[in-house]
């Protein structure tokens, strides 16, 4: 099956490959969803339990990696089509002092195979932006990213300065990064924490309309 064919490129790290294939399954009627679900997810997935249990080192993640990602180029356009209305909006962005996107591109392109409308803030944003696109975009989830132990702080700053602003309430807060925990969560005010992109994917899969409850909102 083709899908599989997919995740041994992506193991094997052959960008190229990724790509032509992905290209093939669209040819052959398979929806953008199913292929980054049963091929990008489950491919990148399969290697991330591989270095979890020391089978495989750093080099060949990071082409894995790269594999996925060429992949995405090619079913992100039909995956970031607009927005279905009423489906929710949010905002995402990695904090002020941290220039790092490592897995923001993820999550941003899984979110947006939600069918939610996404406004991507980029990195080294501050508080105070994040708080100004919260008040612009009005958004239902906001998720903010920190790669560095450096920078995680600065997240406890931006629900303070959402919260000083009164735009705290109505709106849920999902934190993320490779030094995040569920207790640091708890304590600077997040609601939601997720171990890695794929486990929020799984998540907001589930849970984007119990998020969204009543309201409806427009693109």
């Amino acid at each position: 099956m083709i899908f599989d064919d997919i995740i041994q490129s992506i193991a094997e790290g052959e960008s190229e490959d990724t790509i032509d294939l992905c290209k093939q399954a669209l040819a052959q009627g398979y929806s953008a969803t199913s292929i980054l679900e049963k091929g990008l997810i489950t491919g990148i997935n399969f290697i991330a339990d591989k270095y979890r249990s020391e089978k495989v080192n750093v080099p060949e993640v990071l082409m894995a990696t790269h594999s996925m990602h060429a992949g995405l180029s090619v079913i992100e356009p039909i995956l970031t089509a607009p927005a279905k209305k009423g489906l929710g909006k949010i905002v995402l962005g990695t904090v002020a002092g941290d220039l790092h996107d490592i897995g923001l591109g993820i999550v941003k392109t899984m979110a947006m195979s939600t069918g939610a409308k996404v406004i991507d803030l980029g990195v080294n944003v501050t508080p105070k932006k994040f708080a100004s696109a919260v008040r612009k975009e009005k958004p239902n989830i906001l998720m903010i990213s920190a790669l560095l132990t450096t920078t995680m702080s600065v997240m406890k700053d931006v629900i303070a300065e959402l919260e000083a602003q009164g735009l705290r309430s109505g709106i849920k807060i999902i934190v993320g990064g490779a030094p995040i925990t569920d207790a640091f969560a708890k304590e600077i005010g997040a609601d939601y924490t997720f171990e890695d992109a794929f486990e929020f994917y799984g998540f907001l899969k589930e849970n984007l309309t119990k998020l969204l409850g009543s309201k409806r909102i427009g693109s």
